[in-house]
């Protein structure tokens, strides 16, 4: 019968590269086994690396609602936690309260937390951690012992130090509502004036070519490090991010699509 045929097809295909498991198989099985592979993406472990206004925060929820995956925004997840009282939650607050700097082992405690939720169950996105090498180890001998998985991917979003600092410098924000606005990209209808209320922008204090120029530096300097250490694994892709965010979307989806 059909089934017969089936078993034959799986015979010949288990000698190339099918597990042996799905050999055995009949034909429906096989079919509603690729089925549910189709339909439940495979997990994706991912990594964002960029300075500020390199266009992270647009791509972030993009990748996430595409391969429903959890955010996890190392800044928000250590506020959550606090905000929350969970025991890595109290570590922190503990040295922040201090001034101190939260230790790696807290905020990869952080990171376990959340790995395990639901929301993760597909794969998570890292924004924001590691910033060293060490932590980079850290966060792969967590997620061994942890058993979900390894990282996958780790992009970095690649935008000229010229073109951050005019990006950023030129912001303008209405600190009432938080509507922000650029001197060149998105001007106010008034110079200098919020269009709904006429009240007047301002600028970040830290929005400054100095400010900016020094952070740029110590970023360059803390990333390449780690960067290098994906790059020998063989998961890391710079991405140009001096383009428009839908061109930026797409090279994204075809690095994540490999």
């Amino acid at each position: 019968g059909p089934a017969d045929s089936g078993g034959a097809f799986a015979a010949t295909r288990s000698r190339s590269s099918m597990p042996a498991d799905l050999a055995r198989a009949s034909t429906t099985d096989l079919l509603a086994e690729l089925k549910r592979r189709m339909e439940s993406p495979p997990k994706k472990n991912i990594i964002l690396v960029g300075p500020p206004g390199s266009g992270k925060g647009t791509q972030a929820p993009l990748i996430k609602d595409k391969y429903k995956l959890c955010h996890l925004a190392t800044g928000d997840l250590l506020r959550a936690a606090v905000a929350a009282g969970t025991e890595m939650g109290k570590a922190a607050k503990e040295v922040m309260e201090k001034g101190g700097l939260v230790s790696d082992e807290i905020v990869i405690g952080i990171i376990k937390d959340n790995i395990s939720t639901p929301d993760c169950g597909n794969g998570f996105i890292l924004d924001g951690f590691p910033r060293t090498v060490v932590q980079a180890e850290k966060l792969d001998g967590m997620l061994t012992s942890e058993g979900v998985g390894h990282i996958d991917h780790v992009i970095e979003f690649k935008v000229p130090d010229a073109t951050l600092v005019e990006r950023i410098c030129g912001r303008l924000i209405h600190p009432a509502s938080g509507r922000s606005y650029h001197e060149k990209f998105h001007p106010p209808k008034v110079a200098g004036k919020d269009d709904e209320t006429g009240e007047p922008l301002v600028k970040r204090k830290d929005d400054n070519e100095e400010t900016l120029t020094k952070r740029l530096d110590a970023f360059h300097k803390q990333t390449k490090p780690v960067v290098d250490y994906y790059a020998k694994q063989g998961l890391y892709s710079p991405v140009d991010a001096d383009r428009k965010a839908d061109s930026v979307s797409a090279t994204i989806a075809a690095i994540l699509a490999k």
